[in-house]
C-alpha cells in the first residue's frame, strides 16, 4: 500500500494532486474489510462483484487464494479496500499453516470483517472453527450467507438463523454475487462500519497488487481448469521476467510483451497433467490466460510458460521463501 510522504505531507495540498483525492466531503468514510470463510466459500467471487471488475481468481477449487488480494470500492461518500484472504482452515502443510498466519494478521488491522458462509452448504466443523476464531477480534464481524442464489427461500431462511445461532454478529446478510442480489445492500453495510477518513487510493484505481502477482494469479487460475484435487495445493506460479520488445515509433499498435513465467508442481506426474498430452494442455492454460494477462496490461503478450517440480515445496521453507510465500 502507498500512502504520501512526509515530505509530500507538508507541501501542501498541490503536492497530494494524482495520488489521493484533495476535495472530499466531511462525511467521507474509508477504511478496510477483510473477506473470511472456510476454502471455496465465494470469497474472491464477492470481492469481484463488489469491485465491479475482476482482481482476484476464482476456481471450483478449495484454497485458490494464496495472497491478499486488495480490490478498491470507490463512492462519492467513501472508499472501501477489500482485503480476499486465503480461506482459513486445519492446515497439514507449512504452506498451510503460513496461510492462516497470514489471515490472523490481516484481522487485526481492518476494520470490519466479512465472514462468508455459502448458502448451498451445511455449516461445519470449518465454520464453526472460523466463528470461534471471530469470536476473540474486537472488529465487528459482518455475516455473509454467500451463494444464495443456489438455494429455495425456505433453505436460505434456514440457513440464515444458522449463522444467527453460531456466533454474534453485526449483521447478516445473504447475497449473490453472481447474480448481483445485496451486493448493494452489503456494500452500504460495510461503508456505515468505516471511520471518518480521508481517501487512501486515487480515484479509479482497482486494485494495489503488483502487476507481476496479477499475471501470476490468472495463469494459476488458467492451470486449475479441469484438474485433479490435490493439483490446486501443489501449484505454485512465478512471474520470471517480462520484457518489451522493440518497435517502431510510427507504429500504431500496442506494444509487444514477452512475459516469462514458471508453473511449479512437487512431483513428475504432476508436471505431465499441467502439460498433457503433446502439450496440449499447457497450450490451452497460455491461450485462456493470455487474454486476461492482455487485458490487465493494455498490450499484446507474449507469453512463455514452463512447468518444473520443486519437490514437495509445500514443506520446504527455503523453497516456499523462494516461491513467494
Amino acid at each position: 500500500m502507498t500512502f504520501p510522504s512526509d515530505d509530500e505531507l507538508t507541501a501542501g495540498p498541490n503536492a497530494l494532486e494524482g495520488l489521493v483525492r484533495v476535495d472530499w466531503p466531511e462525511d467521507f468514510r474509508a477504511g478496510f474489510a477483510c473477506l473470511v470463510g472456510r476454502p471455496n466459500a465465494g470469497k474472491s467471487t464477492l470481492t469481484n462483484a463488489l469491485v465491479g471488475q475482476k482482481v482476484a481468481i476464482t476456481s471450483g477449487r478449495p484454497q485458490t487464494t494464496r495472497h491478499t488480494i486488495r480490490g478498491i470500492v470507490h463512492r462519492e461518500d467513501g472508499q472501501l479496500v477489500l482485503v480476499d484472504t486465503p480461506g482459513l482452515h486445519r492446515p497439514r502443510t507449512l504452506l498451510g499453516q503460513r496461510l492462516n498466519d497470514l489471515v490472523r494478521e490481516t484481522l487485526g488491522e481492518v476494520d470490519v470483517i466479512v465472514f462468508c458462509l455459502p448458502a448451498d452448504e451445511r455449516i461445519g466443523p470449518g465454520d464453526r472453527f472460523i466463528a470461534r476464531e471471530l469470536g476473540q477480534q474486537r472488529t465487528p464481524v459482518v455475516a455473509v450467507a454467500t451463494k444464495a442464489d443456489l438455494v429455495s427461500r425456505e433453505r436460505l431462511a434456514e440457513h440464515l438463523l444458522e449463522i444467527d445461532q453460531l456466533g454474534s454478529w453485526a449483521d447478516i446478510v445473504p447475497v449473490s454475487a453472481v447474480a448481483g442480489d445485496q451486493v448493494d445492500v452489503l456494500t452500504d453495510v460495510l461503508f456505515a462500519r468505516l471511520p471518518l477518513s480521508p481517501p487512501l487510493y486515487p480515484d479509479g484505481e482497482l486494485t494495489d497488487e503488483p502487476e507481476n502477482v496479477m499475471i501470476a494469479e490468472l495463469v494459476r487460475e488458467a492451470a486449475l481448469e479441469g484438474v485433479r484435487d490435490e493439483l490446486p495445493h501443489s501449484l505454485a506460479v512465478v512471474v520470471e521476467e517480462i520484457n518489451e520488445r522493440p518497435r517502431d515509433e510510427d507504429d500504431p499498435r500496442p506494444p509487444m510483451l514477452d512475459v516469462h513465467v514458471n508453473l511449479y508442481v512437487e512431483r513428475p506426474s504432476q508436471k505431465a497433467i499441467i502439460i498433457g498430452k503433446g502439450g496440449a494442455r499447457l497450450r490451452d492454460v497460455g491461450t485462456r490466460a493470455r487474454k486476461g494477462i492482455e487485458a490487465l496490461l493494455g498490450a499484446r503478450v507474449y507469453l512463455d510458460l514452463h512447468v518444473r517440480v520443486a519437490k514437495d515445496w509445500q514443506r520446504d521453507p527455503k523453497l516456499l521463501q523462494r516461491l513467494g510465500f
